[in-house]
């Protein structure tokens, strides 16, 4: 390339840094998209493991359920049914609550596509020094 002093900057010059920088730019965009490629992969990985946990949970769950609520009501039943159902009914309904929570904080804390996002910004970055 011609030093700022020699002269002005030839058409050919101009072209092919025009192309190495469409080359960069190109080779960058497919390294970013290759990155998202493999964090969906992961993504989708994941969420399946977690449906297949959560499923294998709530039908083990549902059958030790029943299990200890025909264990209980066998056990209490001549003392009073009525209490009996109520005090499992509150004791199912706290489980569920606090099910729903964990739920809700699983959700809050899902950091999909982090490693995507951070390097976009860092290219970003890079990008508005070299411009400005």
């Amino acid at each position: 390339m011609a030093a700022m002093n020699d002269g002005p900057i030839s058409l050919t010059e101009i072209q092919g840094a025009s192309r190495r920088l469409a080359k960069r730019a190109l080779d960058l965009g497919i390294n970013r998209v290759e990155l998202l490629l493999v964090e969906m992969q992961e993504e989708r990985e994941r969420l399946l493991q977690a449906l297949i946990y959560a499923l294998a949970a709530a039908v083990l769950g549902l059958l030790a359920g029943m299990a200890l609520t025909l264990w209980i009501v066998l056990l209490f039943w001549q003392f009073s049914p009525i209490i009996t159902s109520a005090v499992l009914t509150v004791l199912y309904g706290l489980a569920a609550d606090f099910l729903y929570l964990r739920k809700a904080g699983m959700r809050r804390n899902w950091d999909a596509f982090s490693a995507t996002l951070e390097q976009l910004r860092k290219d970003s970055a890079c990008l508005d020094r070299m411009l400005h």
